[in-house]
C-alpha cells in the first residue's frame, strides 16, 4: 500500500535545484514574447529580488528567487529577440558566412549562413545586417563549405506564412531564403579563417559519410546507416522516407539524444579497462567526454545532440567526482543553459520534442523499466528498452498532435521495438568509424546491414496498415492540460512511499 506525503515531494524537489529554477526562467521568456518590460526595470527587479533572496528565509526567499529568475528570463529573451523579416524582395547583394548544412536531398542542399552585411540599392552603401538566412544550392552545383565568406547577388525570399512557418523560422534566427547561383557571386573567400570550428566539423561529417559508404551496403540499408550514424539523409529514398513518416519513426532518421546515448554507453564499454591504470578513471572519463563531443561534431552539432552531449558530460563528470547524479536535474540544467544562449529555441518544435521525450523517459520510463525486471540477464535489457521507448512515445504524442495534427497509433507500438534495431545500427557504424580495420568491414557490414534491413522491413509493414496514423490536432490549451495531468501524476508518484506492514502473527 502506498502513502502520499508532502514532505517526500519537498525532499525530492530540494535535491533538484535546476528543475526548480527552470519554470520561472521559462515563464520570463514567455512573458517577454507577449510583453516587453523596460530593460532598466527588469534589471533593477533582478537586483532587488536577488538581495531579498539573500536576506529572507523560507518561503519568502523562494518567492524572491523565482521573481529574480523570471525577470532574468525576460531580459535574456529581450536581448536576443528574433530578427525582422526582409523589408523587400528586390535584387541586391549580401555578404554571408557559410555555416552548417541543414538538409540535403537529391535536388538541393540547404545551408545555414550568417548574414554580415546588405547592399542598399537606394543609397549604394553597405549596411550591417544580423541574423541568418538559408542558402539553397542545387545538387548539381558544388555547395560552399562551412567557414567560406562570399558576396552574392540575388533576391532574399521571405518564408511562407502558412501554419506559422515564417514565425518559427524567424524565432530560429533566419530571415529568408537565398538561392545560390555561381554566376551571381561577386566575391568568394574560401580561407575559412572566421569559422574554423564549423569547418572542422564539416570535414569530420564528410569524412564519416565517405567511410560509411565503404561498407558497400544496398541502397536502402546504406542510406539508413548514414542517416542514423551521421545525420546525412541526402541519398535517402523518398518512398522509404514516406514510410518512416507514416509509421511515426521519422525521428530515428535525425541524429538525436537516442543516438548520442548509444555512443555514450559504447564509449564507456570500450574504455572500461582504463580504470586498471594509475589515474585511469580520470583518463577514462575525459576520453568518454571527448568522444561524445567528437560525435556531436560529426553529426553537425544539432540541438538535440548538443543537449544529449551536455547531459552525458554532466553524468560522466558526476561519476568522476563521486557526486550524486540526477537525470532530471541534468536535463533541466541543459535546458537552462541552451535557453540562456538561445531563448527563442523554447518555441522550436524540435527542442520541445527532444526535452519532452527525455523527461518522459526519466520520469516514467526508468521507473517502469525497474518494475519490469525479471532477474533474467537475457530478458531484462529487452524489457528495459521497450519500457523506455514506450514512455518516450507516449510523452511526445500530445505535442506531436498539437504541432503536426496527427498521431501515429502504430508508432506507440513500433518505436519501442525499433530501439532494438537502433542499438546495433548505431553501435556498429560508430565502431566502424572509430576502428581503422578494413579487414573487419564484412563483419560491420553484416551487423549494421542486417539490423537496418530488419528495421526497414518493420517500418514498411507498419506504414501499410490502414490506421497507421490518425488525424488529431490539439489546441494549445488541450495540450497544456494533458501535460499538466502528466506533471501532477509525476509529482504524486514522487510523494509516494510504501506503507510498512507489521504482521500480528507470531514468528
Amino acid at each position: 500500500m502506498l502513502l502520499f506525503r508532502r514532505e517526500n515531494l519537498r525532499r525530492r524537489l530540494r535535491a533538484l535545484p535546476m528543475l526548480r529554477a527552470l519554470p520561472p526562467f521559462v515563464a520570463g521568456i514567455l512573458l517577454a514574447d507577449g510583453y516587453a518590460l523596460p530593460l532598466w526595470f527588469a534589471a533593477a527587479g533582478v537586483l532587488l529580488c536577488g538581495i531579498a533572496a539573500l536576506l529572507a528565509d523560507g518561503r519568502a526567499a523562494e518567492c524572491a528567487t523565482a521573481g529574480m529568475l523570471l525577470l532574468f528570463g525576460s531580459i535574456v529573451a529581450d536581448l536576443s529577440s528574433a530578427p525582422e523579416p526582409p523589408a523587400s524582395a528586390e535584387d541586391t547583394a549580401y555578404e554571408l558566412m557559410v555555416g552548417e548544412r541543414l538538409r540535403s536531398t537529391r535536388r538541393y542542399t540547404d545551408l545555414s549562413c550568417r548574414l554580415l552585411a546588405r547592399h542598399d540599392p537606394a543609397s549604394g552603401a553597405w549596411l550591417p545586417a544580423g541574423g541568418r538566412l538559408i542558402l539553397r544550392c542545387d545538387s548539381a552545383a558544388r555547395p560552399p563549405r562551412a567557414g567560406d565568406r562570399l558576396t552574392l547577388h540575388g533576391r532574399l525570399r521571405p518564408f511562407s506564412t502558412a501554419n506559422g512557418y515564417e514565425r518559427l523560422m524567424l524565432r530560429r534566427g533566419c530571415t529568408g531564403t537565398l538561392r545560390f547561383d555561381a554566376s551571381a557571386i561577386l566575391r568568394y573567400d574560401s580561407s575559412g579563417s572566421g569559422l574554423s570550428l564549423r569547418r572542422s566539423a564539416a570535414r569530420l561529417h564528410e569524412g564519416a559519410v565517405r567511410r560509411l559508404d565503404r561498407l558497400h551496403l544496398p541502397e536502402a540499408e546504406q542510406a539508413l546507416c548514414n542517416a542514423m550514424a551521421t545525420g546525412d539523409r541526402s541519398d535517402f529514398p523518398p518512398a522509404l522516407r514516406a514510410a518512416y513518416v507514416r509509421s511515426g519513426a521519422a525521428h530515428l532518421l535525425a541524429v538525436s539524444g537516442l543516438h548520442t546515448g548509444i555512443v555514450f554507453l559504447l564509449a564507456n564499454l570500450l574504455l572500461r579497462r582504463l580504470v586498471l591504470l594509475r589515474r585511469g578513471h580520470l583518463l577514462r572519463n575525459a576520453a568518454v567526454i571527448a568522444l561524445i563531443w567528437l560525435y556531436a561534431a560529426v553529426a553537425g552539432f544539432p540541438p538535440s545532440v548538443v543537449r544529449a552531449a551536455l547531459m552525458c558530460s554532466l553524468l560522466q563528470t558526476a561519476a568522476a567526482a563521486s557526486f550524486e547524479y540526477s537525470g532530471m536535474n541534468a536535463l533541466a540544467a541543459a535546458a537552462f543553459l541552451m535557453l540562456m544562449l538561445h531563448p527563442q529555441a523554447l518555441f522550436d518544435p524540435s527542442f520541445q520534442l527532444s526535452f519532452t521525450a527525455v523527461a518522459g523517459v526519466i520520469a516514467w520510463g526508468i521507473p517502469l523499466a525497474r518494475r519490469c525486471r525479471t532477474g533474467r540477464r537475457a530478458l531484462d535489457p529487452i524489457l528495459t528498452t521497450l519500457a523506455i521507448g514506450f514512455a518516450a512515445s507516449l510523452a511526445t504524442a500530445p505535442l506531436i498532435a498539437r504541432t503536426f495534427g496527427e498521431v501515429s497509433l502504430i508508432g506507440l507500438i513500433l518505436n519501442p521495438l525499433l530501439l532494438l534495431t537502433a542499438y546495433p545500427i548505431v553501435a556498429s557504424c560508430t565502431l566502424w568509424l572509430l576502428l581503422p580495420l578494413q579487414a573487419a568491414a564484412p563483419l560491420f557490414a553484416a551487423a549494421a546491414g542486417g539490423a537496418a534491413r530488419l528495421q526497414n522491413l518493420l517500418v514498411a509493414a507498419a506504414a501499410e496498415l490502414p490506421a497507421a496514423t490518425v488525424g488529431v490536432r490539439l489546441s494549445d490549451g488541450a495540450c497544456l492540460a494533458i501535460y499538466a495531468l502528466f506533471t501532477a501524476a509525476t509529482l504524486l508518484l514522487w510523494s509516494a512511499e510504501r506503507k510498512k506492514s507489521v504482521s500480528s502473527l507470531p514468528e
